[in-house]
């Protein structure tokens, strides 16, 4: 049993469809998102960058609807109020290579109708420090780092300060440094706006999110506290000397002994759950795959 948002929710979203031929890639889909993180879990295939791109306008439902700060895209003024108190990463940006950073978020800043040319550099400038990228705002993108040109996109996504933030795997690629760096900036971006955040790292949510919706098939299979989506595998992870042949996952541990995810036998060694757990046992629990 998960709970709801105890926050005013921003963004809702009821029974929202959209098929491709003969696929659904958002089977009823309702949601509520209030103020701070909120991770989108899945396996490829759930319908998660959909999702992502329908509350974004990128791609308009088939069915349901859905409001973002107020603002009801079902309207051509609804849909530029949604854009305007936007702000998207996208799992793929698009780069021009020859563009300084800060180039390409001054275009991504006249994109967003900042007209003024110089309050507009004022905010190129502020979202790039906010992102510790001032010292290299006029490096070319193709001599960046791969964690540089990501925080480029998290600024040219900042700009105009938006209330709600979507951010498509955002630390994908990215090394253990970079993934702690990013992670700080996107818990500082949480802070006073909804952020929704897509994401195949569960350690991801664990560490940032304030609530976790987990996506398969198309459907939300779990909404919650990410202490919920752990407890939710409570007394079904115990240790073992080999993999337990009746279990839906299991591996071996660094220590050498074999962790377990399932229906535990009589007598076997519980051990406590993590999110990933709950995580596994949510999309067998929706038909997914579960691997070994």
């Amino acid at each position: 049993m998960t709970s709801a948002p105890t926050d005013p929710a921003t963004v809702t979203a009821e029974g929202l469809g959209l098929s491709y031929g003969g696929t659904r890639a958002l089977d009823d889909v309702s949601l509520r998102l209030a103020r701070g993180v909120t991770g989108l879990l899945g396996p490829n295939g759930a319908g998660k960058t959909t999702l992502l791109r329908v509350l974004a306008t990128a791609v308009p439902a088939d069915r349901g609807t859905f409001q973002v700060l107020g603002h009801d895209p079902g309207t051509a003024r609804g849909r530029q109020g949604v854009r305007r108190a936007l702000g998207y990463l996208p799992q793929t940006p698009g780069f021009h290579p020859d563009f300084t950073a800060f180039e390409f978020v001054d275009y991504v800043a006249i994109l967003k109708e900042h007209t003024d040319r110089a309050e507009r550099h004022r905010e190129v400038r502020r979202v790039l420090a906010g992102v510790d990228l001032a010292d290299v705002r006029g490096r070319r993108i193709r001599k960046l780092s791969g964690g540089m040109r990501q925080r480029v996109a998290l600024a040219a996504a900042l700009v105009g300060d938006p209330g709600f933030l979507v951010l498509d795997e955002p630390t994908v690629g990215l090394d253990p440094e970079q993934r702690m760096r990013f992670r700080e900036l996107i818990a500082t971006a949480g802070e006073g706006r909804t952020v929704l955040l897509s994401t195949h790292q569960t350690e991801d949510v664990a560490m940032l999110c304030h609530r976790v919706v987990v996506m398969a098939g198309g459907r939300i299979r779990f909404e919650g506290t990410p202490a919920e989506l752990t407890a939710a595998a409570a007394g079904r992870v115990w240790n073992s000397d080999g993999r337990d042949p009746g279990a839906k996952a299991g591996w071996r541990t660094g220590a050498g002994v074999f962790r377990n995810v399932g229906d535990p036998p009589a007598g076997a060694e519980l051990t406590e759950p993590t999110l990933e757990d709950g995580y596994l046992l949510t999309l067998d629990g929706a038909g997914a795959e579960v691997a070994a």
